[in-house]
């Protein structure tokens, strides 16, 4: 008798067809393990764009009118103590809803990359890393700004010594740094990453200017109160958006790949290939 290995031996499936399995395989390939994992990664990152345009927005229009000053002297850190001090909780909120807003940006950013994965792929990664850097040189440079003034502001301590306080931490060296590298990188980071979003095509053009446009007006308001919405409502728009494409893009999965080739298929009725004879028993 010939075992299994025999000459002419063709493995059936469950509709009569040899190897039908491995062409349906081929022809409908499934979602790999790490496909799956990428893309709820990406999803996960999708969703912080729009928290972030609400942490941001929320941030600047609780900021109290006149306190986005840098204490670079005892006479602007007198001035704003009292602002400081009649405001002391809204500055307390306002400066951690920043700190938030920031890490968010920074997240975002790594988001948008991931759109772009063809042309200006490098242009897409620098932008990412400006746009990390520069938030978290803001989230440094905005706790001395919001909560340091508010601590002055409310703590049990003459005015004059509350002005020397600020005015040495905004002085201090890490100070200065993380003023400077938030303010190159702020308004670099857009321009970099906007071109990138607009070489690539991986989005409509139009989104890629008003996500430049409208981050960079974001970032120049200063605290003039709940009307900073209406500004910075474009920002917001673009951020959604955004969210959307990549969303979308996540929802894409990559088919499973392998180096394993698939075999020819067999017409109805005709015999497989026989396959190499074995001793029989």
């Amino acid at each position: 008798m010939h075992d299994r290995h025999s000459r002419g031996y063709a493995p059936p499936t469950h509709d009569g067809h040899p190897l039908a399995d491995e062409r349906a395989a081929h022809r409908y390939p499934v979602e790999s393990a790490a496909g799956r994992a990428a893309r709820v990664r990406q999803q996960i990152l999708a969703v912080f764009l729009p928290i972030t345009a609400v942490l941001y927005i929320s941030a600047e229009a609780l900021n109290p009118r006149g306190t986005d000053q840098v204490v670079t002297s005892t006479a602007v850190a007198v001035k704003l103590l009292p602002i400081a001090a009649a405001h002391s909780s809204q500055l307390y909120v306002s400066g951690s809803l920043s700190v938030l807003a920031l890490g968010g940006l920074a997240v975002s950013y790594a988001a948008i990359a991931t759109l772009v994965t063809g042309r200006g792929w490098v242009i897409a990664t620098i932008g990412a890393l400006l746009g990390g850097l520069g938030a978290f040189a803001g989230a440094l440079f905005n706790v001395m700004n919001g909560v340091n003034l508010a601590s002055a502001a409310s703590a049990h301590m003459t005015q004059t010594a509350a002005a020397r306080f600020l005015v040495t931490s905004f002085g201090s060296v890490p100070a200065q740094v993380a003023e400077y590298v938030y303010f190159a990188s702020e308004y670099a980071a857009p321009v970099v990453m906007g071109f990138a979003l607009w070489r690539s095509r991986a989005v409509p053009r139009w989104l890629a200017v008003l996500f430049t446009a409208g981050l960079e007006l974001a970032e120049s308001m200063g605290a003039i109160g709940p009307i900073v919405v209406l500004f910075m409502a474009p920002f917001a728009v673009a951020m959604f958006l955004l969210a959307v494409w990549i969303w979308r893009a996540a929802g894409r999965p990559a088919p499973l790949t392998g180096t394993t080739r698939t075999p020819a298929a067999t017409p109805p009725g005709t015999a497989a290939a026989p396959l190499p004879a074995t001793p029989g028993r």
